[in-house]
């Protein structure tokens, strides 16, 4: 461990005084504190810090959250070859400070020059609730989060220095998709096959024998800031609001990509099948008249369309790599059923199997 970044476990009032300090809670002194081990993350780790001031700021946190590297041996490495930790660091120092989104405010964000070590301490949004993949949730909760994503996608669109910096690179871990979509295929088939439809599976087959599929292309044109992981479990809702408000957290996935990939995510893994159906192309209607009003002016609402289909395989990545490259839970294995499941009926229903000829 490096000296600059402490284990959760090892985190002391003086060190977490002068974190305080430096983020502005003027004369504030902690006198004690406490961790407990929140949320399910399958390649990080949360806790809730409690905190005693001996000199309170009113203004100070009397809690907040601390995100620190998975306790897993497989998690952890699979999160530094992938360089998702380093990437999370670099959105909170670097790029959330230009969005317009609903993120956590950040007390402390830093990284070892390896990336296996690594500390964001950020604002706890109690009383939301981080959402669930597997319960899913309302057309409501869905339109909110596919607003947010205005946010994020207007202030990144074709900027050209960010999307350079953050396309993935040539020899990175997702630099060859197909060849890593198939890699980890047979064992994701081994383990969840038997829980998809017939048709469900063949599609997820299908992709894999697609080598110039919309997953494995180049990002081209539009292109912006995507989260890449758009999911329930990255969301934290208050929905005792109306609408709900939707705070998006894990950044560890965010890259250059295609603006309607976040949207894909979001709406076909939230929402059961039948009810994503029925209000998809609403929802999606009202994200495009954001980006118009935002001032995306060369992206046409039929454009819009056929890049929600195209990127109904953006889950297929996301759910087939994942389930295989983290460590296997139970709540994991029945998340990544639901995720295949719900994925593949989009692109089923959209007729996205035009794009895997």
């Amino acid at each position: 461990m490096t000296a600059d970044i402490p284990a959760i476990r090892n985190i002391e009032p003086p060190w977490l005084t002068e974190r305080l300090l430096a983020a502005g809670f003027k004369g504030c002194e902690v006198a004690s504190l406490s961790n407990e081990t929140i949320g399910t993350g399958q390649t990080a780790a949360c806790s809730r810090i409690a905190i005693s001031y001996a000199h309170p700021d009113p203004d100070a946190p009397a809690t907040l959250i601390a995100k620190h590297p998975s306790a897993s041996d497989l998690s952890r490495d699979s999160a530094v070859a992938m360089g998702i930790y380093r990437r999370e660091v670099e959105f909170y120092r670097d790029v959330a400070p230009r969005l317009t989104m609903a993120l956590p405010a950040i007390y402390y964000a830093d990284i070892d020059a390896e990336g296996a070590h690594f500390l964001i301490l950020m604002e706890d949004l109690a009383p939301g609730e981080p959402g669930d993949q597997l319960k899913g949730c309302t057309p409501e909760v869905a339109h909110a989060a596919v607003m947010e994503l205005v946010g994020l996608q207007v202030p990144t669109w074709c900027d050209q220095a960010l999307g350079k910096r953050f396309m993935e690179p040539k020899d990175g871990f997702f630099s060859d998709m197909h060849g890593l979509y198939n890699q980890m295929l047979p064992e994701f088939v081994r383990r969840f096959g038997k829980a998809l439809a017939d048709d469900e599976l063949a599609v997820i087959k299908q992709l894999g024998a697609s080598p110039n599929a919309p997953l494995f292309q180049p990002v081209g044109k539009p292109y912006c800031l995507e989260h890449r992981d758009y999911r329930l479990d990255n969301l934290m809702i208050d929905d005792r609001r109306s609408p709900p408000r939707v705070f998006v957290v894990d950044w560890q996935g965010m890259r250059t990509g295609r603006p309607l990939n976040d949207v894909a995510l979001c709406i076909a893994g939230g929402l059961q099948p039948a009810e994503r159906a029925a209000v998809e192309r609403d929802i999606l209607r009202d994200y495009h008249n954001a980006l118009v009003a935002a001032g995306i002016s060369d992206f046409t609402w039929s454009q819009c369309w056929r890049e929600y289909r195209r990127a109904s395989f953006a889950g297929f990545g996301l759910t087939v790599i994942s389930a295989v490259a983290v460590e296997q839970t139970e709540r994991g294995d029945a998340m990544f059923t639901a995720m295949a499941q719900r994925y593949a009926r989009h692109a089923l229903d959209v007729d996205a199997n035009e794009f895997l000829n």
